[in-house]
């Protein structure tokens, strides 16, 4: 996972702000020259973007693998964190200054390997690891930032099966795909 300079993450905060502020007023996305960005915006890159009002979550969606640049993946989760998640209604243009962005670049999920569900606990790190618990076609995924309200982690667990439409418990009866990640993250407050 690369890191970014300061300018860099500068950058792509004001592009998702400014990506935000173009679709609310025509309901199109920002247009970015390709030409005038550097390789860390043209690699492919996986983000999830953030948004909060008054420290309250106001919308979250993301990637969870890169398969576009990265520029023109912050550009699209942007969008989709304003008027695509389910848990809020819409943001609206007058609501835009008093939301803050956050953005996390995942790196690569990395299957994690257990043998028995009493292990699964004792694989993750708290605090670093972002995790995708998968059953069947029902998935859910926790940035690392979750650790920061559900640190212990039998409780992450399963508030992380609860999301994924399953029982609380399941992680702890059944084997399921479990793949761990780290972000890059960074936000308008810093």
């Amino acid at each position: 996972m690369t890191t970014l300079s300061r300018e860099e993450k500068v950058f792509l905060l004001g592009l998702a702000r400014k990506t935000i502020q173009t679709f609310l007023q025509n309901g199109k996305s920002y247009r970015v020259d390709p030409s005038a960005l550097t390789s860390a915006f043209i690699n492919d890159g996986a983000v999830f973007v953030t948004l909060t009002k008054a420290g309250a979550l106001r919308g979250c969606i993301g990637s969870l693998q890169a398969f576009q640049p990265l520029y023109l993946d912050v550009q699209e989760r942007a969008i989709q964190a304003a008027s695509e998640d389910y848990r809020f209604s819409p943001v609206k243009a007058a609501d835009l200054a008093s939301i803050k962005i956050e953005i996390s670049i995942l790196s690569q999920p990395q299957p994690l390997m257990y043998n028995s569900p009493d292990q699964l606990p004792g694989k993750l790190r708290v605090g670093i690891d972002g995790v995708i618990l998968q059953d069947g076609t029902r998935r859910a995924t926790f940035l690392p930032q979750v650790w920061q309200q559900l640190p212990s982690k039998e409780e992450f667990l399963s508030h992380l099966c609860a999301k994924m439409g399953a029982s609380p418990t399941l992680w702890k009866t059944k084997m399921l795909e479990v793949q761990t990640y780290q972000v890059e993250e960074f936000s308008e407050d810093e």
